[in-house]
């Protein structure tokens, strides 16, 4: 008898998330609201509801074939962003890994950090809906590649004054006009006259050699010999280098060791 009792009694049902409370059902196909706002939608409390939000700006990421994703991966990829950063599984060790950052950081910071960049990342001069499709293939990107199995061990990059790096070539033949973050000195030169050449001699910087052309060592000796031989309206005089200086700055232009993908 207690066997037909049981069998009777309704199956559990799970409750609905508290956030459809207060906002509108949306997207219901896609899960729980959790999964893509995050949030805890099990307590009625807005500041324990709402903690580690991410607002409805930012949460175009789960949706990874949305316009807006598209539009940021389209930027990303235009701007190189992959010359200091891994991004999709690809890119430079020489900055953040983007594909760590939904793990690990507030879709504001990025959109932050990105608007205000840190010192040797170019000023890209995006507006703010740029930058919020920028973030949102960012967090796209990370929710592909799920939660890492270990944890990546961070690039720590030391800026030093470019004067006291008395050792490195840079700073002295290039710094005045560029500037670069690189693997084995860090953050170099203080100019911003001319392009920053983080990554220069990787297949993730722009091809701007000769205007569609990747930079290899070979090039980059035929530039410095005259960049009016490669680009007759080209504002940078020749810079005279030993064939051992040209090989020394391919050096510290090349892929960072080991971690370029």
């Amino acid at each position: 008898m207690v066997l037909c009792i049981v069998a009777l009694l309704p199956a559990a049902v799970p409750a609905a998330p508290r956030c459809i409370a207060c906002h509108p059902v949306h997207y219901a196909e896609r899960g729980p609201c959790t999964d893509c706002h995050r949030g805890d939608g099990r307590t009625d409390r807005r500041n324990i509801a709402h903690r580690d939000l991410i607002p409805a700006a930012y949460s175009w990421f789960a949706l990874p074939d949305s316009a807006v994703v598209r539009r940021g991966a389209d930027r990303i990829e235009a701007s190189s962003c992959r010359r200091c950063h891994t991004w999709r599984g690809e890119g430079n060790g020489l900055a953040a890994n983007l594909d760590d950052l939904l793990a690990v950081s507030a879709p504001r910071k990025i959109h932050d950090a990105i608007r205000t960049p840190a010192a040797y990342m170019p000023d890209f001069g995006f507006e703010e809906t740029q930058i919020r499709e920028i973030v949102n293939a960012i967090l796209a990107a990370g929710a592909r590649r799920g939660t890492p199995a270990g944890v990546e061990i961070p690039v720590v990059v030391h800026f030093e004054d470019p004067d006291d790096r008395t050792d490195l070539l840079f700073p002295k033949a290039c710094g005045p006009c560029h500037r670069i973050l690189s693997d084995a000195g860090g953050g170099l030169g203080s100019g911003a006259i001319g392009p920053n050449l983080s990554g220069l001699l990787t297949r993730h910087y722009p091809k701007t050699f000769g205007g569609r052309e990747t930079w290899t060592p070979e090039r980059l000796k035929k530039w410095l010999k005259n960049p009016r031989s490669v680009k007759p309206a080209a504002s940078m005089p020749p810079v005279p280098l030993s064939p051992e200086q040209v090989e020394d700055l391919a050096g510290l232009m090349a892929a960072p060791g080991g971690r370029a993908r």
